[in-house]
């Protein structure tokens, strides 16, 4: 059974999906009366489920008019798009948001299911066995790495 983050980020992704202009407007205190949950369980899905490397862009305007906008980042051009990703890497990488950066090449096809699967076995923790930061510095090089070799490719 799905917990309410879960349920909260599906009913955001589909009103994206529908939305005519790529993006949506919400009510943070709105949308936490229709899901029976608190405005801070938004806020925690929005920090962790639609972030930069999830390919989201969430502005928030607090205040009696507020609103949370959230943007679906266009990816027009492959090989631009995949240096983005190599600079948002940077010289670390923890393995939660180097699995959001691999999720979502997925999900714009700039991969395939066995490239992910590949890529995300070379940089899971359970494979770089060192203390951090040192792992998170070498998962970070891997990484940066395969962008290299699909920016070369396309």
């Amino acid at each position: 059974m799905p917990n309410i983050s879960d349920l909260i980020e599906t009913y955001l992704k589909k009103l994206l999906e529908k939305s005519q202009n790529g993006y949506i407007e919400i009510q943070r205190n709105e949308l936490a009366n229709e899901f029976n949950c608190a405005p801070s369980q938004i806020n925690y899905v929005l920090s962790t489920r639609f972030t930069t490397s999830h390919g989201f862009i969430v502005e928030s305007r607090r205040g009696g008019g507020g609103y949370v906008r959230i943007a679906k980042v266009p990816l027009d051009n492959v090989k631009e798009w995949l240096k983005e990703f190599y600079n948002l890497v940077g010289d670390e990488v923890s393995q939660n948001a180097a699995t959001a950066i691999l999720q979502r090449l997925l999900n714009e096809k700039a991969i395939t299911k066995r490239e992910y699967n590949i890529m995300k076995a070379a940089v899971d923790r359970a494979v770089l066995k060192l203390e951090l930061p040192w792992r998170d510095k070498l998962r970070a090089q891997i990484l940066k790495a395969m962008i290299t070799a699909l920016v070369c490719d396309k």
